[in-house]
């Protein structure tokens, strides 16, 4: 069940758990697809904070999928939280970064977001 892959370069191996007849050697397919929304903004956002000249002392993000019953089962929801920590953050420039990357820049959040329902929040830690 395990198949790997080269990206730019790079070793993946994707694989299933013992329940599907895999190792768990690797993620599985479906997930990747989140991991890549998250990754695609991610970068975006983090670029645009820099040009902006917005500090922060840490960005993260949760992505999760809500998978159909049915097969073939494909994600019918999926959810992403920003999580900005730092002192005195500066709200608006985050904001207009999350908007510019959902919005203009990426592009995987905008191909997904044309088949399901995609959402998003944005959270603040100090």
């Amino acid at each position: 069940m395990a198949f790997d892959a080269e990206v730019d370069g790079h070793h993946l191996r994707l694989d299933t758990g013992a329940e599907g007849g895999g190792q768990g050697l690797g993620p599985r397919p479906k997930p990747l697809l989140l991991v890549a929304a998250a990754g695609c903004t991610g970068m975006d956002i983090a670029s645009l904070l820099k040009k902006m000249r917005v500090e922060v002392a840490g960005f993260g993000m949760e992505v999760e999928g809500d998978l159909t019953e049915d097969h073939p089962k494909t994600y019918s929801a999926i959810r992403l939280v920003y999580t900005f920590r730092g002192k005195d953050l500066d709200r608006a420039k985050i904001e207009k970064a999350v908007e510019l990357s959902q919005d203009r820049y990426c592009g995987v959040s905008a191909l997904l977001r044309k088949a399901i329902p995609f959402s998003y929040r944005i959270e603040y830690a100090e």
